[in-house]
């Protein structure tokens, strides 16, 4: 049975769609929860691949929440031993600052629907193939990173440059919410930290551009989280020497 470790920051961030998808092709999945556990130091080593969702803090408060390092050392293990690895907004933006890269506050915060432009390398990959540029995602966030050095930039918003990237053939960073189904866009709406970075005027536009594109989203998930799956399949081909 193949592991999955699961790095959570609020219980109101979990797997969203991806949970049930990994569980019906047999995954057995560990979350991990900063939240509740901050002191936990899990062993990337005793599994598949790794998975780092979002949350509320942000990379540059690790004063304030130390686990954020371990993440970043974790991450930096995973790739180590060429797992899978997906990092979704916090996750994104934890991978990219594993890779070495700037992480800082944005001049816009991108909460709500948003274009997603794909880029020209997206066509050739695995899992951003699936975006032609007229799908809306669910965004979440008033961050961004730069490309981390050696990574291929897969999409971007019209707001927002660094939306997707790939390191090597098994890591990747989505900045915006592809696990998110209606349910849980309502819940994270209800969570009064959370609305209160929601100007009122804003509410009905989220909730009617849910309305609107959730279907499409949800079929595009299953395409994307479908093909990132597959990565757990993929055996590192051997290197035959010539004999002398």
């Amino acid at each position: 049975m193949r592991k999955l470790l699961v790095f959570q920051h609020a219980a109101t961030e979990p797997l969203g769609v991806l949970d049930p998808m990994l569980r019906q092709r047999g995954f057995r999945i560990r979350y991990v929860n900063f939240a509740r556990d901050p002191g936990a130091r899990p062993e990337v080593g005793r599994y598949n691949g790794l998975v780092v969702l979002g949350g509320p803090m942000n990379v540059d408060q690790a004063e304030r929440y130390p686990h954020l390092a371990v993440e970043i050392e974790a991450i930096r293990e995973a790739m180590r031993r060429e797992l899978p690895v997906l990092g979704i907004c916090l996750g994104a933006q934890l991978l990219a600052a594993a890779l070495g890269a700037s992480v800082r506050p944005h001049t816009v915060r991108e909460i709500g629907w948003h274009l997603l432009h794909p880029t020209e390398a997206a066509r050739d990959d695995r899992l951003l193939r699936h975006f032609d540029g007229s799908q809306p995602v669910f965004q979440w966030h008033a961050y961004t990173f730069d490309l981390p050095r050696g990574a291929l930039l897969l999409a971007s918003t019209d707001s927002c440059t660094h939306q997707a990237f790939r390191f090597g053939e098994r890591a990747y960073g989505l900045q915006f919410h592809l696990e998110a189904d209606e349910a849980l866009i309502r819940r994270w709406l209800a969570v009064p930290a959370y609305r209160a970075e929601i100007h009122a005027n804003e509410m009905e536009g989220i909730l009617q551009g849910t309305l609107s594109h959730i279907a499409p989203a949800l079929r595009l998930s299953e395409r994307v989280f479908g093909d990132f799956i597959e990565l757990f399949s993929w055996r590192r081909k051997k290197i035959v020497l010539e004999s002398r």
